[in-house]
């Protein structure tokens, strides 16, 4: 319990530390005061020096008044005030003294003065939408930061590096998912994809996540997590029909890592994982794929497992169809398995960054799916550590949960 009050009050205190960045960021000027002062007088001299030159033919003096409008799109609000001060000096000064009709005065001082109070008003409506915009984006960081974990995560048997990159840039979370959870059996980790996008695809996906992070620690075997993912697919699939939305499937690939170098792996739908050993990089052979999870009732059989192996200093690499259906601007496919042999000696953190800035340049920054990539590779002392006892690992995984 405390612990758990710890992490609420870490979580509320990062929030509230968000928040405030967020809004003095937006209230932080973004020209100094010498360079806008030394730009407006130049200005301000060269309009000068063009009206005295065009005569009274054309007067340009009277264009100044929409300097405050154009400042108010990037500076502060006291900036703004003081450049709209300066432009009524000049331009009420210059009015008066070119001389005129009593009218003609009168209406040109009432423009200058309204169309610098409206650049001024401007402004602080900007700042103010912005700061509400920021106060929102900030809560829902917080709140998408709950649903994927930061990585990496170290558990007894794994490190776990990713990469994630939501299509939609201005969120962190979208419709991939992934998860490393320290269990009592050893570390159960998955990757899934959930069918569609935008925040329906989020609740499909927070939905495994929940059921994932309970079933990893309670069920004894990677066969009953499934199940229980596909349980939780198919309650959520049955109140989104009561809420008139649509029923999602979810793609999943599940591995269980124990202390044997070997890897217990149970595929719904996914795409298989890529092995990097010996400076070489094949695709994992999965011959007993099953449907994606929330459409188990299409198949009278149960969900498989095998085992696959995992090597000392191998990396296995999982990802989502957002990688493999990257394309150019030919539309040709993003060549994994070609790019992945360049760099099959490179370290997790490393292969990481090399395919996301690849995938990048490869599709011109032109985004068209969530993508999410698991970089694994066995704990530097889990070829040594003993068979993880239950009760150990339960403790383990508490204070690991409630710690983050």
């Amino acid at each position: 319990m405390t612990i758990g009050l710890q992490h609420l009050s870490t979580t509320r205190g990062a929030g509230l530390a968000g928040t405030e960045t967020g809004e003095a960021a937006v209230r932080a000027p973004r020209v100094g005061n010498g360079a806008l002062s030394g730009g407006l007088v130049l200005l301000t001299a060269l309009i000068l020096i063009l009206d005295m030159w065009s005569g009274d033919d054309l007067r340009l003096v009277p264009l100044l008044v929409v300097v405050p409008a154009l400042v108010s799109v990037f500076a502060t609000i006291r900036q703004t005030v003081g450049v709209a001060s300066w432009i009524m000096v000049v331009a009420v000064t210059s009015r008066v003294t070119t001389g005129g009709s009593f009218w003609d005065i009168t209406s040109g001082v009432v423009f200058t003065v309204l169309a610098c109070f409206l650049g001024v008003g401007a402004c602080a409506l900007r700042i103010r939408h912005a700061t509400e915009i920021a106060r929102l984006r900030s809560a829902a960081v917080a709140l998408q930061r709950q649903i994927l974990r930061p990585l990496p995560i170290l558990t007894d048997q794994v490190v776990a590096h990713g990469t994630y990159a939501p299509i939609e840039e201005d969120r962190l979370v979208g419709g991939d998912i992934y998860e490393v959870v320290q269990s009592p059996y050893g570390t159960r980790v998955i990757i899934g994809d959930v069918q569609g996008k935008g925040l329906a695809a989020i609740g499909a996906g927070f939905a495994v996540l929940g059921a994932f992070r309970e079933a990893a620690i309670r069920e004894p075997s990677l066969t009953g997590v499934v199940d229980a993912l596909e349980d939780a697919v198919v309650r959520h699939n049955a109140f989104s029909a009561q809420t008139g939305e649509a029923e999602r499937f979810v793609t999943a690939l599940v591995l269980g890592f124990d202390d044997d170098g070997r890897v217990q792996a149970v595929n719904c739908g996914h795409l298989p994982p890529r092995l990097l050993h010996d400076s070489v990089a094949s695709p994992v052979p999965l011959r007993r794929t099953s449907v994606p999870l929330g459409m188990a009732e299409l198949s009278s059989d149960a969900r498989p497992s095998e085992w696959l192996d995992f090597p000392p200093g191998a990396t296995l690499l999982m990802f989502t169809d957002g990688v493999t259906e990257a394309r150019d601007a030919t539309g040709t496919f993003y060549p994994l398995d070609t790019r992945l042999s360049r760099w099959a000696r490179l370290c997790p953190r490393e292969l990481l960054d090399a395919l996301r800035a690849d995938l990048e340049e490869f599709s011109g920054g032109v985004r068209r799916d969530d993508i999410a990539a698991l970089a694994l590779r066995r704990a530097p002392s889990s070829a040594h550590a003993p068979s993880a006892r239950p009760g150990h690992g339960a403790r383990r995984t508490v204070e690991t949960l409630g710690g983050r």
